[in-house]
């Protein structure tokens, strides 16, 4: 199971909820470090607010655009 560290940008949907997620890369080419961003739509089982910082853990999907889930808030 891949496991992801983000933050709850959006929790409007009913058991949904968007999580941003920020990576480092190295340009292949020059090495400087870019953040990359991408945003996910998980299960919200465990009623994470908006600005919890949460772990998603991917799953099956669950829906079109849902396939990892809300595993636990850290704070």
């Amino acid at each position: 199971m891949k496991k992801v560290q983000g933050v709850v940008i959006s929790n409007k949907m009913e058991k949904a909820a968007t999580v941003k997620v920020s990576r480092w890369v190295t340009h292949p080419l020059y090495g400087k470090r870019l953040r990359r961003q991408k945003n996910y739509h998980a299960q919200n089982l465990i009623d994470a607010k908006i600005g919890n910082k949460v772990i998603l853990v991917q799953t099956r999907p669950i829906s079109r655009t849902i396939s990892w889930k809300i595993m636990e808030v850290i704070k």
